[in-house]
């Protein structure tokens, strides 16, 4: 819990000088880390595919970031609050506060425990308005460093209290998850869904410019993590290292086909 307070705070610092779109795909570092403290010190077993899932996640984030648009100049905390107002904004809102205050009490006591993805969308979407509420504060610090205090706004104790609200909610419903869940599945899920939920959230606040190239590419890359978070999940019980896979391969045809045929006729016994 601790610990992802400290990193709850390194995110804080991140988006007062970056763009969202840019610094949550980064976010898919906390899957390697994840998988790999998983696989050390729980002893959940981290196979071949898993590293390639890692690996997969790490050349998604760097094609998104490498591609995400430039952030409009912000010159105070009245600017991003007349953004929140529009009604584009606005109606995200209603509608994720809506599905949340659903899933946490008609969903969550049904089926809360049985299926991973409602703990996880209960996270993901206070995580996307969290965010854009610390976006909004650590702009109002900077600026106040800068020498023009944002806290003389009501607006500014208003994105404080929507931190506090959402992130304590959203440690509770996580840990949830993962005490009901494998790390190694709950990590990359909820990293999919909070980056899919806060992305869109970022885009229709700040309604960043972008070319056709650069949304192409941030598509490809977001699949990219995707597919890298699926063969994470789907391979999870698979003892195969990269030595069977080379022994595998270099099998004569002859003992391979011998070998499947033998695994079909003791199903077919089974």
């Amino acid at each position: 819990m601790l610990m992802m307070i400290v990193g709850e705070i390194a995110n804080f610092a991140a988006y007062a000088f970056a763009p969202a779109i840019l610094v949550t795909p980064l976010g898919a570092l906390s899957i390697i880390v994840s998988a790999v403290l998983a696989h050390l010190v729980l002893k959940e077993r981290l196979n071949i595919f898993g590293i390639l899932g890692c690996i997969l996640c790490i050349v998604g984030s760097i094609t998104i970031v490498l591609h995400a648009p430039e952030e409009q100049p912000i010159t105070s905390l009245l600017q991003v609050w007349r953004l929140a107002l529009q009604p584009g904004f606005l109606l995200y809102c209603i509608t994720a506060v809506g599905v949340i205050l659903y899933l946490i009490f008609s969903v969550a006591p049904k089926h809360g425990n049985s299926n991973i993805f409602v703990y996880l969308a209960i996270c993901s979407l206070i995580g996307s308005l969290s965010v854009m509420s610390v976006k909004a504060l650590g702009i109002a610090l900077k600026l106040t460093f800068q020498g023009e205090n944002q806290f003389v706004f009501i607006e500014t104790y208003f994105c404080i209290l929507i931190v506090g609200v959402s992130v304590i909610t959203q440690l509770n419903y996580l840990n949830r998850a993962l005490d009901m869940f494998n790390t190694a599945i709950v990590s990359p899920i909820y990293y999919v869904m909070f980056t899919l939920f806060t992305i869109t959230a970022s885009l229709i606040l700040f309604k960043e410019q972008q070319t056709g190239n650069q949304m192409a590419a941030e598509a490809c890359g977001f699949i990219t993590i995707v597919i890298g978070t699926f063969l994470l999940h789907a391979t999870r019980e698979l003892d195969v290292s990269l030595g069977d896979l080379t022994a595998l391969l270099r099998a004569p045809a002859s003992s391979q086909t011998a070998g499947v045929r033998l695994s079909t006729m003791e199903m077919g016994r089974r």
